[in-house]
């Protein structure tokens, strides 16, 4: 009995000691966490409130402190995805899109909108690879494939390859390859492709630039266009970064104007437009356009075609239309071109009168280059950028970059963009330089007739069944400035 009455005290000793144990353990960790809620609601007032709280402490959340925190806040969050539009597929449509980036950006804008309209499945485009240019560059290598792909899923089905069972079809030899017609109204697709591609099960549209309508189509179409451009067509992180590098080293050194000079070798040569080339120059351009077979316009008469304002504007021509204009001498002029051809012979007085002439060989280093090098689609993605970010924007050739970018800058916030008038250009400067026209009379006309061509708001000129003469829709999408009011975001 004695025994175990001492077991039973024993016991209940160990029990009271146990208790008191946790009693002081729970003290010890409820204080610990008041005192680090009270360090952090006082570290959060001492941000809030600037240096007069925790003055000369080191923040445990500053960026400095904790790289890995501004890391994490650099990263963006991850998309909402819209919601997959369902519908019955009524077969796939394969693109291989031609021509040079920008006629290849609006080719593609088309076939989405064509695609969502019929009901069928679009396969990622191929871009141009035989071209002029030999770019191998691929639609992963200029564009987001990914955000291309669900940002539009609420719209189209997209995929970067067929099925496996699709493409066994293919390889057979089991679909069709067809051009569709230039300029086509919604109801041809509706009409003849559709019907095609039902039959078929897959159709490859093998030429698709300036394959729909500017004008008379379903509203929904168009706002599939402008979404396709300014939201879904989204440059790589690579092309975009070395975007901003380039207008952040322009921006710390003031204003700058883009000049899209197309005076280079394909577009002469094309074009006939040999003003100011010596006689070994134009024979040179000459072989040049017979060496191509599908330019069809082979004997050209350069100076009808300057009159009628149809040739890129000459380095030295360009020269006198931003003097005219009054453009400042010291102002940074971003050439956004490939070689100018004739190279610093031809760019003499242009460089004489403005001397802050840059392009993105001159501003970066070529170790920032390489990777596009030989691969002019994505150079041409560089300048494309830079031009939407420019204070002023000058094309001195009306060709698809131009274009594009215009209607890009009008969607912005209509950012100013001198739509040059060539044809009463060219005519002031013949008679200013043979003496028919002072300086002040040739720069005051030339404001003059310049004043409201400078990207305002306006709505495109219709001119029915002569598409080639009115405005171009991606030029003036003025039916995507009614989206702003949405949510869609802008390259």
């Amino acid at each position: 009995m004695k025994i175990f009455g001492e077991g039973k005290v024993e016991k209940l000793k160990n029990s009271m000691v146990s208790r008191s144990r946790m009693k002081l353990w729970l003290i010890r960790a409820i204080t610990t966490i008041l005192l680090w809620t009270c360090f952090a609601q006082f570290v959060t007032l001492g941000e809030m409130f600037g240096p007069r709280l925790l003055k000369g402490w080191p923040s445990c959340f500053s960026h400095s402190e904790l790289p890995l925190v501004a890391e994490l806040s650099s990263v963006p969050p991850k998309p909402i995805l819209p919601p997959k539009r369902l519908y019955k597929n009524n077969g796939y449509l394969m693109v291989s899109c031609n021509g040079g980036l920008n006629q290849m950006r609006a080719a593609i804008c088309d076939m989405v909108a064509i695609a969502r309209y019929l009901n069928v499945t679009l396969v990622v485009p191929e871009l141009d690879r035989t071209s002029f240019w030999n770019d191998p560059s691929e639609f992963q290598d200029i564009f987001d494939v990914d955000h291309f792909i669900t940002s539009l899923r609420d719209e189209v089905r997209i995929l970067k390859e067929l099925p496996p069972r699709i493409q066994q079809r293919v390889d057979q030899g089991m679909f069709l390859s067809m051009q569709p017609i230039s300029w086509s109204d919604i109801s041809y697709y509706a009409h003849q492709i559709l019907p095609l591609v039902q039959k078929h099960k897959v159709v490859q549209l093998n030429k698709t630039d300036a394959r729909l309508a500017n004008n008379e189509l379903p509203l929904e179409i168009q706002k599939v266009r402008c979404r396709v451009n300014f939201n879904a067509l989204r440059f790589t992180s690579q092309i975009e970064e070395l975007g901003r590098m380039v207008v952040k080293i322009l921006r710390e050194k003031g204003p700058f104007l883009v000049l899209h000079l197309r005076y280079e070798m394909d577009m002469l040569a094309f074009s006939g437009c040999t003003h100011g080339c010596n006689t070994e120059e134009e024979e040179e351009l000459t072989r040049m356009r017979y060496a191509y077979p599908w330019w069809k316009e082979k004997v050209i008469n350069s100076e009808m075609k300057r009159k009628e304002g149809s040739c890129p504007l000459t380095p030295e021509e360009t020269a006198q239309v931003l003097k005219a204009l009054g453009i400042d001498r010291d102002v940074q002029i971003y050439i956004a071109a490939g070689e100018i051809y004739g190279g610093e012979r031809r760019m003499a007085l242009l460089a004489e009168a403005f001397p802050n002439l840059v392009r993105k060989e001159t501003l970066l280093e070529p170790s920032d280059l390489k990777f596009f090098q030989n691969h002019s689609s994505q150079m041409a993605a560089l300048d494309y950028l830079v031009s939407l970010e420019s204070d002023i924007f000058v094309p001195t050739y009306d060709g698809n970059m131009a274009k594009v970018v215009e209607g890009h800058r009008r969607f912005l916030g209509f950012k100013k963009t001198i739509q040059l008038e060539r044809k009463v250009l060219v005519n002031l400067i013949d008679q200013y330089q043979n003496g028919s026209l002072s300086w002040d009379e040739f720069s005051s006309t030339m404001k003059e007739v310049h004043a409201d061509r400078m990207g305002s708001p306006k709505k495109r000129i219709v001119i029915p069944d002569r598409p080639k003469e009115e405005d171009y829709f991606y030029s003036n999408p003025h039916e995507c400035l009614q989206l702003l009011d949405e949510p869609l975001e802008s390259t």
